[in-house]
């Protein structure tokens, strides 16, 4: 027993063997520890004992050289001694042939040159008279109290002002209130309600609009837009879209003759109408804008009795000869002004169509010529040739402002069932084939979808001043520009505006402005009363329109500066408007 306790004692057992191993490591690290601070002390010592005088010079050594500084050693010599070194050096026909250098030549003054100097006058003058030119204009620049319409369509508009504008990131009240606001007519300064009646909530009400058809993957507005190339739609599609947008053009025209509509638009791939109910503009019937006009498509207006005028013919100014040249052959012969021109349902311009008159007159021309022994085969000649005058006289406004085509009273109802079954106002072929024109307007109407602007704010700094700006790309309907006017005009002190419009429609505010001015209700001496009759029972017949009370006034208002092409908006209140 006693031998085997003896082995059991010579045993180690793995757990006592690990801790002899981490015994022996741990010393081994006490002694190189131990043996490393003796060689420091050492060093240290010994560094002790040098002199003050070498450890400045290691110092010294050590620290990092000025590449700026001027080393004494090599310094530059003079050049005078580099001049004697090189002809010391160099040999007498080495510096013969160098050539030497000019002396500098002397300073000679140039001729007076009176030209030069009257350019440079002229240049002054000119500033001061860009100066003088800018303060006469501001000046000049009038000012009103109201804003004019534009019934031109827009496609951006930019505002600014010194202060914050209305916020653009809406909370959930100020949206739905916006929207339910739009939808219901409602005027939230005057209706008791519980809806929000913040700026934000007023401008977000201001940026709808109600459009047909509706078609997301196509822009319907421009209709030219390049986005609507290698769009097809098949025959079962067609046939849909053509079904819905008779049923919403029918119910749309039956808002404008009940007054319920004031405007709206119908914007086709060729041409654009303006549809303006009773009382917009001082005009006391419905009536409709067509632009552009063709031969074709005014002959097609004839043939179905449909009455209209033109009141931008006048305004006819051609720089072609051959244009000119037609212009002269219209003044010349009576005749072909009497076909050319159109006929006003006052009768002021007659264009029907051939009067019988004219045609005996003819007979009689034809007869006379016979008798002065004319040749037939000449006869017809100069029958045909008179007979392109007149057509290129007549195609000569064609596509452009001045074919603007006015159409009233009853003679809007014949249009109306023109352009429901003329086969030309839904296009087969090319962009947007099969697809109806687009209906826009301010006021819900059937099938119609509810439209939205998104403004973007911004903040931006202009000669040293920073200003806050909304800016909004898209379809800007006349009465946008009002109502965000009105809004501004009650929580400003000064805005700007800057509006980019529709080259299409802008005939739509030339021709007007010209009606007003040639209004026969202006005419008469008491011109004013009959003006402001004219306003009052048009607002009054628009009052359930659905439009704001400051928006119907606009588009009801007559006389001066009543309508305008808005480019430029500024507002100083206190002042008024100024716009170019």
């Amino acid at each position: 027993m006693s031998s085997e306790t003896g082995l059991n004692s010579n045993w180690t057992r793995p757990d006592d063997f690990i801790k002899l191993q981490r015994l022996k490591q741990k010393k081994k690290q006490l002694a190189a520890r131990v043996s490393n601070n003796n060689n420091n002390n050492n060093k240290r010592v010994e560094l002790d004992e040098n002199d003050r005088s070498k450890l400045l010079e290691a110092k010294i050594a050590q620290k990092r050289k000025n590449p700026f500084a001027k080393s004494t050693d090599c310094a530059k010599k003079p050049k005078t001694e580099e001049i004697q070194n090189a002809a010391k050096s160099t040999p007498d026909s080495f510096v013969r042939d160098t050539p030497t250098r000019p002396p500098p030549a002397n300073l000679v003054l140039k001729k007076f040159d009176a030209q030069a100097f009257a350019k440079l006058l002229q240049q002054e003058h000119a500033k001061q008279a860009d100066e003088d030119d800018d303060a006469a204009l501001a000046a000049r620049q009038l000012h009103t109290s109201h804003l004019p319409m534009d019934w031109c369509l827009k496609t951006r508009v930019r505002f600014f002002c010194p202060t914050e504008l209305p916020s653009t990131q809406l909370k959930t009240s100020q949206l739905a209130s916006g929207m339910t606001s739009f939808v219901r007519c409602f005027d939230t300064n005057q209706s008791e309600s519980t809806l929000d009646i913040s700026d934000a909530t007023r401008f977000n009400q201001c940026t709808y609009y109600w459009q047909h058809p509706h078609l997301p993957w196509m822009t319907l507005f421009p209709r030219n837009s390049k986005e609507n190339t290698g769009i097809t739609i098949g025959e079962r599609e067609r046939k849909a879209l053509a079904e819905e947008w008779d049923y919403s053009f029918r119910g749309l025209f039956q808002l404008l003759r009940a007054r319920q509509c004031p405007y709206f638009y119908l914007c086709a791939n060729s041409f654009t109408v303006l549809f303006r109910a009773a009382g917009t503009c001082g005009r006391a019937e419905m009536h409709a804008l067509v632009t552009p006009s063709t031969r074709g498509m005014r002959n097609a207006l004839r043939e179905e009795g449909i009455e209209y005028s033109l009141p931008l013919k006048g305004e006819i100014t051609t720089g072609s000869g051959q244009n000119n040249s037609l212009t002269e052959d219209t003044e010349t012969n009576p005749e072909s002004v009497d076909i050319a021109s159109t006929t006003d349902t006052n009768a002021q311009l007659n264009e029907k169509a051939v009067p019988a008159e004219d045609g005996d007159d003819d007979d009689d021309d034809d007869a006379w010529l016979e008798s002065l022994g004319v040749d037939e085969r000449e006869l017809r000649r100069i029958q045909t040739t008179h007979a392109r005058k007149l057509q290129a006289a007549e195609m000569s406004v064609d596509f452009s402002d001045n074919s603007l085509l006015l159409i009233e009273g009853v003679e809007c109802q014949g249009f109306f069932s023109y352009i429901l079954n003329a086969k030309s106002t839904i296009t087969s072929v090319g962009r947007l084939a099969g697809v109806p024109p687009t209906l826009l307007s301010p006021v819900a109407f059937p099938k119609a979808t509810m439209q939205h602007l998104v403004p973007r704010s911004k903040q931006v700094r202009l000669d040293g001043v920073d200003y806050h700006s909304i800016d909004i790309k898209g379809l800007l309907l006349p009465t946008f520009l009002p109502s965000v006017a009105a809004l501004l005009c009650e929580t400003r002190q000064m805005f700007s505006a800057t509006l980019a419009s529709s080259t299409n429609t802008l005939s739509f505010s030339k021709a007007t402005q010209k009606l007003l001015d040639t209004s026969p209700c202006e005419a008469k001496s008491a011109g004013e009363q009959d003006t402001g009759s004219h306003q009052v029972f048009g607002e009054q017949n628009l009052s359930e329109c659905g439009l704001l009370p400051a928006v119907v006034s606009s588009i009801c208002k007559t006389g001066q500066h009543a309508v305008g092409l808005l480019e430029r908006v500024c507002y100083q209140r206190g002042d008024g408007f100024a716009w170019s």
